[in-house]
């Protein structure tokens, strides 16, 4: 049985006073569930007052409109520190200095610092975007270049999605067949070009000239710079000296606004735009 109440009739004025107490000590309870709770766990009922509720109400506005005016801390950029062997090698280099070739050559031999054959690399800042060629180098670069005459073994390997070259030469005859390949081939820079001598009649005899070391080079697509593998520093000064004579050359010296030449783990070495 509920609980019974007990009301005194007859006198209206009791009466109404009762009704209002009954009304106020309802009102004055509200029930909120805890949250967070789990399934099976029983639940609570936490009984809070009309004027704790209006105080949590107020307390959370005042923490909504702190967040909106506490401005957002930028993020940190962690800067790159180099390690001790790389600071000696810069120390040894005159920022205010522009090195001939020869000098430079010697001066990346002098410090290197790591145990593998690095790369030697040069970078050139143009004098405009869209530059491009290519150079046959006197001396190799060191690096083994991957070439492959398109053929029904080799569409069945890009259809597989296995690319296991770095240039790709192609017969007239087979282009139908490759269009198909342009979205995959073309971003990598792999698809066969007549501009660039990679779709040829005689595809044998193309193959033996990027063998020897044909370099095709551009600016990037949105800045007038070039970057371009030379050797290695392991090679003689000489090979090196002459490479980087004949790629100046191939880009065109009066298009040169500055050069740099490094290896792979050295800073940067400025040199002279060098006539022959």
């Amino acid at each position: 049985m509920g609980k019974i109440r007990t009301r005194i009739l007859g006198l209206e004025e009791v009466e109404q006073k009762q009704k209002k107490e009954q009304k106020e000590k309802a009102s004055e309870k509200k029930k909120i569930r805890a949250p967070g709770l789990k399934g099976g766990e029983r639940m609570v009922a936490v009984e809070v007052g009309e004027k704790e509720v209006e105080k949590m109400e107020k307390a959370k506005k005042i923490l909504e409109e702190a967040e909106k005016k506490e401005p957002k801390k930028p993020k940190q950029v962690k800067k790159k520190i180099r390690g001790q062997n790389y600071q000696q090698a810069k120390s040894k280099v005159d920022k205010n200095k522009t090195y001939s070739i020869k000098e430079a050559i010697a001066l990346l031999k002098k410090i290197k610092y790591t145990k593998f054959d690095e790369s030697v690399e040069i970078h050139l800042n143009v004098d405009q975007v869209g530059l491009k060629g290519e150079v046959e180098l006197p001396y190799s670069t060191g690096k083994k270049i991957r070439v492959a005459i398109v053929d029904d073994k080799i569409l069945s390997d890009i259809e597989k999605g296995q690319i296991n070259f770095d240039v790709l030469i192609a017969h007239p005859s087979f282009m139908p067949k490759l269009v198909k390949y342009a979205r995959v081939l073309g971003p990598k820079g792999l698809m066969p070009n007549p501009k660039n001598g990679t779709i040829s009649t005689n595809p044998e005899e193309a193959i033996k000239r990027f063998k020897k070391g044909t370099l095709h080079w551009k600016t990037e697509t949105k800045f007038p710079l070039i970057h371009q593998m030379l050797g290695k520093i392991s090679q003689k000064e000489e090979e090196l000296e002459e490479n980087v004579k004949t790629f100046l050359k191939s880009v065109g010296l009066s298009k040169i606004k500055s050069a740099f030449l490094k290896t792979t783990m050295s800073p940067s070495v400025r040199i002279k735009i060098e006539e022959s």
